[in-house]
């Protein structure tokens, strides 16, 4: 072979080379569509999560974070990351549970209902949903909670026959459920149109934490918070696996240390906010208050009706995930 040849075969391997590693050097740019407003702490933390891969990543992926439902409604989130409409999303999981009864296990009423359980009930419950989601080209990032659940009404409820025929907000199965069981019409309404929907008189009552009273200002509308603690519900980040096995491997090494920062952060953000949400909500003139005996009684009963229920559903995949919890 000739010099000239050789210095050719040279330089055509050597703009090979360069050709290859361009995609990687170039920056890739995710969407990440989110439910909540900008400055609720879940919207707040992916935005911190963005911002650390970004660092990490010297801006080599950006993520843009799109909160309030901008983007994909809460319900259509999944389906988007699924679909590669987006590249990662944030969704209360528990909105999935008519798909599989495993999505809705943080929303079984009084099966954990402090954040320490609801730890352990994550960390019971992860590689089942793992799994699942697994399955469907998704792979999930980290997971946050709300605050413990609770009743927003116009007016008192001193039993629960008091919440017969109450416009009742649902938006899972769960409070559906509790809606037809206590003889409310229920109305299945996402938090984005909350406000909304409080304002024109659509729904007069609710379960959800102090943190959705808080972003759709129950009190310009509604008068009582019952904090009856029913369940500690949680959004889960997720992302394409495609998308994320398309990235170079430091890339995802900072992906998944952001992730798992953004799961320790987000859980200390609602354990400290928990309760100022509900100072919020008695200094904007509402009355905080826990149940009575007699309503906290029928509403156990309702709970175990529920979680008769959710056990029928889910299965085998529910007692295993039953057994890691209830593990000493």
């Amino acid at each position: 072979m000739s010099k000239q040849m050789t210095r050719t075969a040279v330089l055509g391997l050597l703009a090979a080379a360069a050709l290859s590693v361009q995609p990687a050097a170039a920056q890739t740019k995710w969407n990440l569509p989110a439910a909540y407003p900008a400055d609720n702490p879940h919207s707040v933390n992916l935005t911190m999560f963005a911002k650390d891969v970004a660092d990490a990543t010297k801006g080599k992926l950006e993520i843009t974070v799109h909160p309030g439902a901008s983007l994909f409604k809460a319900p259509d989130i999944k389906r988007a990351v699924q679909t590669g409409q987006a590249q990662a999303g944030e969704v209360l999981i528990s909105l999935h549970e008519n798909e599989d009864p495993v999505f809705g296990v943080d929303v079984v009423p009084f099966l954990a209902t402090s954040f320490p359980e609801a730890k352990k009930l994550w960390l019971a419950s992860k590689p089942t949903i793992e799994k699942k989601l697994a399955a469907q080209g998704l792979m999930v990032l980290f997971a946050v909670p709300w605050a413990p659940q609770g009743i927003y009404t116009k007016k008192d409820l001193n039993t629960i026959e008091d919440m017969k025929g109450l416009k009742w907000r649902a938006y899972n199965v769960g409070t559906a459920r509790i809606g037809e069981l206590v003889g409310a019409q229920s109305v299945t309404i996402q938090a984005a149109e909350l406000p909304q929907a409080l304002a024109t008189g659509v729904v007069n009552s609710f379960m959800s934490s102090g943190g959705t009273g808080y972003d759709s200002k129950a009190w310009e509308t509604l008068t009582n918070f019952y904090d009856v603690q029913a369940w500690i519900p949680k959004d889960l980040t997720f992302v394409n696996k495609a998308a994320f096995d398309a990235l170079d491997k430091p890339t995802q090494e900072a992906v998944l240390k952001a992730a798992a920062t953004a799961e320790t952060r987000g859980w200390k953000m609602w354990e400290e906010k928990a309760g100022w949400y509900l100072e919020q909500l008695k200094a904007k003139g509402m009355k905080v208050q826990p149940p009575s005996d007699a309503l906290k009684a029928s509403l156990k009963k309702i709970g175990e009706q529920l979680t008769a229920d959710w056990k029928k559903k889910a299965g085998a995949d529910g007692e295993a995930i039953l057994a890691a919890y209830n593990k000493k």
